[in-house]
């Protein structure tokens, strides 16, 4: 099944829904960053959870979320795009905990102390920004959290991660928003719904298809489905700005580089794609750093 995403919203107009397989993309970039089990689900769920929210975007708009704990994988950072492009990185790949009720223990991976930050490139000339502390470092909670406080839109999130000894076996979620005016008994309806709800993991394991998630949720609440949207693995990393890097080193500490017989090789953090600059190749890049100083 390839990964997609579909939005759809309530006939009364309150309830706004979005669900997500996001299997092959958080596969490709788990194996990419060679990832342990609980980095793997920690990572997949911000994979997803980006997802989810870059559906929100408009045209050519971007969107940024950065994850920081206190926890042995430090951080999580996701980039989307409003067409359905998603990249992402982890500090540290080799992080696997026990589980603790039977459940993975992002908390304890990611940190119970720390933050998400929140970017929005909304086509003006300031990027939008919001902060706000972890909570749960539950990654979906803290995005609903962030939602429901910051853009003032109740939300819930669920995210889901199943793997195995191969590695990514599923992987998806959802995201339910309540807009004005809030209707309380669909509100109570859609809690009950989602708490009822089996494990995400599970589900997306069994094969469930985003389709399947929001009609469980949404049962005897008429809706409209509006978009389906790809969703994939893309980033926007190339030796074009790869050398911008080198060459805002500055001329000192790029003349040190050069010095090396063999080069260089830089990896993009989020691809792990790597870029290979001979000796030449720098002193190149120095001659042109050096022409512009």
């Amino acid at each position: 099944m390839n990964d997609y995403l579909i939005r759809i919203m309530t006939t009364s107009g309150t309830v706004r829904g979005l669900a997500c397989v996001t299997t092959n993309l958080v596969r490709e970039l788990c194996q990419r960053h060679d990832t342990w089990p609980t980095a793997s689900v920690a990572l997949g769920r911000a994979l997803t959870g980006g997802a989810l929210l870059g559906a929100t975007l408009k045209d050519d708009q971007r969107l940024a979320l950065k994850f920081e704990g206190n926890g042995p994988l430090r951080k999580i950072m996701v980039e989307v795009d409003a067409n359905g492009a998603v990249r992402g990185a982890i500090g540290r790949p080799d992080v696997d905990l026990p589980p603790v009720n039977g459940r993975e223990d992002i908390p304890g991976a990611l940190g119970r102390a720390g933050f998400l930050t929140v970017t929005k490139d909304l086509g003006l000339k300031q990027p939008y920004q919001g902060v706000v502390q972890l909570a749960t470092s539950e990654i979906g909670e803290d995005l609903a959290l962030y939602l429901t406080e910051s853009e003032q839109i109740p939300s819930a999130v669920g995210l889901g991660v199943a793997t195995g000894p191969e590695g990514v076996l599923a992987a998806g979620g959802f995201l339910l928003q309540v807009l004005p005016p809030q209707d309380a008994a669909i509100t109570d309806q859609l809690m009950a719904r989602i708490e009822q709800l089996p494990a995400l993991s599970e589900l997306l394991q069994n094969g469930a298809t985003p389709e399947d998630l929001l009609e469980r949720l949404l049962v005897g609440i008429p809706y409209e489905q509006l978009e389906i949207r790809p969703l994939h693995f893309q980033c926007s990393c190339s030796r074009a700005k790869v050398e911008r890097v080198l060459i805002s080193l500055g001329p000192k500490e790029l003349g040190e580089i050069a010095l090396n017989p063999s080069g260089t090789a830089v990896a993009c953090e989020f691809c792990t794609e790597k870029y290979h600059y001979s000796q030449q190749d720098l002193q190149s890049l120095l001659v042109e750093v050096s022409g512009t100083t």
